[in-house]
């Protein structure tokens, strides 16, 4: 086991590490959409924030040394299903049509920093 640690994502904001190797794969810790340049949400919005989350996911498995054409599973997690349409365009421009990850997409109460969108994903190195 190996941890990824980044500063083109943000970084944890308690006793987790923002992604593991095990093996042959990569277990990315949920991202939400803050911006590490400024530790701001990158809007105030679904959309934006997930866009946010999903560049953050995109850099730690660089980071990793794998892509997000390398995922072959997501969870999302919204505040708000009424987001899931909004959200699930975004969430299309970031995978390539007819190779999208699984995915699970669930609504909860709430989320770390008030975030509308949570996004965590497993790739293949």
């Amino acid at each position: 086991m190996k941890a990824v640690a980044t500063d083109k994502a943000p970084g944890a904001i308690g006793p987790y590490s923002q992604a593991q190797i095990v093996g042959n794969f990569v277990y990315a810790s949920g991202q939400v959409g803050v911006d590490p340049a400024t530790g701001k949400f990158a809007g105030d919005d679904a959309p934006a924030q997930a866009r946010q989350a999903l560049k953050n996911a995109q850099a730690i498995l660089e980071a990793a040394g794998t892509s997000l054409d390398k995922v072959f599973k997501t969870t999302v997690f919204l505040t708000d299903m009424a987001n899931f349409a909004p959200v699930n365009e975004v969430y299309g421009t970031f995978f390539k049509e007819g190779a999208y990850p699984a995915r699970s997409c669930v609504a909860v109460a709430e989320l770390p920093v008030k975030a509308l969108v949570e996004i965590e994903v497993i790739a293949e190195l």
